[in-house]
């Protein structure tokens, strides 16, 4: 039998939504025994309509805990002994009411009490209708989750338990939620790899202006940059995000520039140097227009726009030979040539890594929650395995600490 290293005699608090993925949470307290973990269980409400505590109970070995009221354990406060007496605290499935409820700071029963009471990791396993996971309510929560250091695994695509439904919101699978609990569980913190060092981070797209109710922009999100300002602060650097126009909250513990142009990006950057490093993960409009002072109407005739380079944010940086940051990162989203346009990219732009990813549509990168990236450096290319955006915002922040402690 394997004995996952980061697993085996570790306390699991395992909190069941109420979804019809409820049933996978019985077969993960199995897996998670199997690798030496105590697992006790908090079933909402809502989960009880799915399975039975008598089941969660025996697959257990514990007791089942579902209301916050209960005499026989809030005689001392149990919501919070729960909250305190485990090592980790998994959420499958994490229901998007109960996510909803994790954002705003809820705690109006028994799961939600004790997951704003407890200090130890939170692994969510999120599950629900596609159209569900997709809405831009439960896009900001998710958001807001991760900003605030929780972790999620999944959800994957595939076909729902609704007939006819299908696409992005199966809860993963037993086994990949144990795979990321062990990752979650030996994985060394981020925290002190940055003491002291000061990181500018650029995040999302820039829309620029055709007239005053039309824009140039893309498809980017901003997730990757964002978490990778999360991840650098929690690294205990002193971050300065400059953000373009997205959905996604600031995140707290940073200075945050609100921007909507390439051109006010380039001059927050400036205003921000000196810096240690400076990541470039946002998506800028490669061009501009003159913006017309009225909305332009429609006449019969097509408009005539005539555009204009905007200044490129990365190799001006890159560049400068004043306050010129030690390491400079730039991104290069592609959907062709994927590492042969990276490797040109990082010779004409002067910098000293670039990462590299597809955005395809049919990758699911470009919004997603996933990504997968090649690291281009003078020294060749590392390709990184699939994994979540703040899985590859950890990566890339242990790397540039490496990088910045070597130079």
């Amino acid at each position: 039998m394997r004995q996952d290293k980061g697993i085996k005699n570790t306390r699991i608090l395992l909190i069941v939504g109420g979804g019809i993925a409820a049933y996978k949470a019985l077969d993960l307290t199995r897996r998670l025994r199997e690798r030496g973990a105590s697992v006790r269980c908090v079933l909402t409400k809502a989960a009880q309509e799915f399975i039975t505590l008598l089941s969660a109970g025996a697959i257990s070995g514990e007791r089942v805990f579902t209301d916050l009221f209960d005499p026989q354990s809030e005689f001392d406060v149990g919501h919070i002994r729960l909250a305190r007496d485990c090592d980790a605290v998994i959420v499958a499935p994490a229901t998007a009411d109960l996510m909803a409820k994790m954002a705003g700071g809820h705690a109006d029963d028994l799961a939600t009490a004790v997951l704003l009471a407890t200090d130890k990791p939170i692994l969510l396993a999120p599950a629900m209708n596609p159209r569900m996971w997709v809405h831009a309510a439960t896009a900001r929560n998710v958001a807001q989750l991760v900003a605030d250091g929780v972790t999620l695994v999944g959800p994957g695509a595939g076909e729902m338990a609704e007939p006819g439904e299908n696409g992005v919101g199966r809860m993963a699978e037993p086994l990949e939620i144990v795979a990321a609990l062990d990752t979650l569980m030996t994985q060394p913190p981020l925290s002190g790899l940055l003491a002291g060092k000061r990181l500018i981070v650029t995040s999302g797209p820039t829309h620029e202006p055709i007239d005053p109710v039309r824009y140039i922009a893309n498809r980017s999100s901003g997730k990757q940059g964002h978490a990778i300002a999360v991840a650098a602060a929690a690294a205990g650097a002193e971050v300065t995000l400059v953000r373009g126009p997205v959905a996604l909250p600031d995140p707290s513990g940073m200075t945050v520039i609100r921007v909507e142009t390439a051109r006010e990006m380039l001059n927050a950057v400036e205003q921000a140097l000196p810096a240690d490093a400076a990541v470039f993960a946002a998506a800028v409009a490669d061009w501009r227009v003159d913006s017309a002072a009225q909305k332009i109407k429609k006449n019969g005739s097509l408009p005539t726009l005539a555009f204009k380079e905007n200044p490129d944010i990365l190799a001006t940086i890159a560049g400068r030979n004043a306050q010129r940051p030690r390491l400079v990162v730039g991104f290069a989203a592609e959907t062709e040539n994927v590492i042969a346009h990276a490797q040109q990219k990082l010779a004409r732009k002067r910098c000293d890594w670039i990462v590299a990813n597809d955005v395809s549509p049919a990758t699911g990168v470009m919004g997603g929650e996933r990504n997968t990236v090649h690291l281009v450096t003078a020294a060749g290319v590392e390709s990184w395995p699939p994994q979540s955006k703040a899985d590859v915002a950890r990566t890339l922040i242990e790397r540039i600490a490496k990088e910045i402690k070597d130079k």
